[in-house]
């Protein structure tokens, strides 16, 4: 018979996510894909080790040029971020967040591959207001100041031409409004997708830091698309553009 205690369990964190507390670094890169989250793992992180896979939702944490670095999936739409991202900035003491994702363009200057900073996000959805967060009533909510200099700032040390400006965040992939409409919902929209808005909620409620790069998969204009497979691994440019970001924070 052993003299030795039973070891302690780990407490677990969060019901959808079982890496320890240390286990998850200051600065989190976050991709809907899952698969998408073990490819930048398997291809920029040196080091890494799976920390997650709860509900399929794979968490990577690893170095990139001597940073320590962690990657995780979010899932599709406002509610998945809206947990996965505010459990990172509450339980685990993340400071900042940038997501990494796909959008639809709305303007003729936006072709396939195109990387989109969005600066700000606007949504008609309730998130915000759900969690406690006050929304001006243009329904806009800003990335973080810091860390949107940080990137643009980077951007241009790696001689890359973002389109920078407003993005319109949708609860409905399936949406039965006109695309031409839906760029009439608030001024300037470039571009749609699905996350953004309660991510930088997220980052208000908790006094964190956090940022949406995407790529442009779709254009509304041209009727060009992505296939499943080219979207999971041909983001390079937004890729390198948030790990270069990443080590400056």
């Amino acid at each position: 018979m052993s003299s030795h205690p039973p070891k302690k369990e780990e407490k677990i964190m969060t019901p959808h996510n079982k890496a320890k507390l240390n286990q998850i670094a200051k600065v989190v890169l976050m991709p809907g894909d899952p698969l998408r989250a073990t490819w930048i793992a398997e291809t920029y992180l040196k080091k890494y080790q799976l920390v997650n896979d709860v509900r399929g939702m794979f968490a990577y944490t690893g170095f990139y040029k001597n940073k320590r670095i962690t990657v995780m999936a979010h899932g599709m739409g406002m509610p998945s971020i809206g947990i996965y991202s505010y459990e990172l900035f509450k339980f685990y003491d993340v400071d900042t967040i940038i997501r990494v994702g796909s959008a639809g363009g709305f303007t003729k200057d936006l072709h396939l591959g195109d990387v989109v900073v969005a600066a700000t996000a606007y949504s008609e959805s309730i998130y915000a207001k759900d969690i406690g967060v006050k929304v001006p009533s243009t329904n806009i909510l800003n990335a973080t100041k810091k860390t949107l200099q940080v990137c643009l700032q980077t951007a241009e040390a790696l001689q890359l031409k973002p389109h920078v400006g407003k993005v319109l965040c949708e609860d409905a992939f399936y949406s039965s409004v006109p695309w031409q409409k839906r760029m009439k919902l608030s001024a300037d929209l470039i571009a749609v997708e699905m996350e953004a808005f309660a991510l930088y909620a997220n980052a208000v409620k908790t006094n964190k830091h956090a940022l949406c790069l995407l790529t442009v998969s779709d254009s509304y204009v041209s009727k060009e698309s992505m296939s499943p497979e080219k979207r999971q691994t041909s983001f390079r440019d937004m890729i390198e553009l948030a790990l270069a970001t990443a080590i400056k924070l």
